[in-house]
């Protein structure tokens, strides 16, 4: 397990950094945290490593954002906060992104929990008070 403290905004870059080194060959990340933790805020940092140049935000309302990194390749951005239930998931077609071998990052993950890969990376975010942040990580296989 990986665990980083990050006392402020201008250290989320060594944060995503650190997550990307550490699980370089991964490619499915699943965010866990309350509402306001920052797990937007972190993925936009480290799809800005990745290269993407677009707007990254929660795709709340559509569900599914894809952006383009600098290799070229699709990066997929999930919010499941608003999804109403496990039906939604299959309707979008869901396998296609989680298994093509491409960047996933998934907020809300605890709603599709199990539909999640076999093998994919938790980030578990927990704020400390007085906006330090505690960034926990490990690879889950099952």
């Amino acid at each position: 397990m990986v665990e980083i403290i990050c006392k402020d905004k201008i250290e989320l870059h060594q944060v995503a950094r650190s997550l990307l080194e550490t699980f370089a060959n991964d490619r499915f990340f699943a965010f866990f945290g309350n509402m306001g933790v920052g797990k937007t805020t972190l993925i936009k940092e480290i799809c800005a490593m990745l290269g993407v140049t677009d707007n990254v935000c929660s795709p709340t309302f559509s569900i599914v954002n894809e952006y383009v990194g600098s290799d070229g390749m699709s990066i997929f951005h999930f919010d499941f906060y608003r999804l109403k239930n496990i039906e939604e998931t299959y309707d979008m077609g869901y396998e296609e992104y989680f298994y093509s071998g491409n960047y996933c990052f998934v907020e809300w993950s605890e709603k599709v929990e199990t539909l999640l890969p076999d093998t994919y990376i938790r980030i578990d975010i927990v704020e400390e008070g007085n906006g330090v942040r505690k960034f926990m990580a490990k690879r889950i296989v099952t």
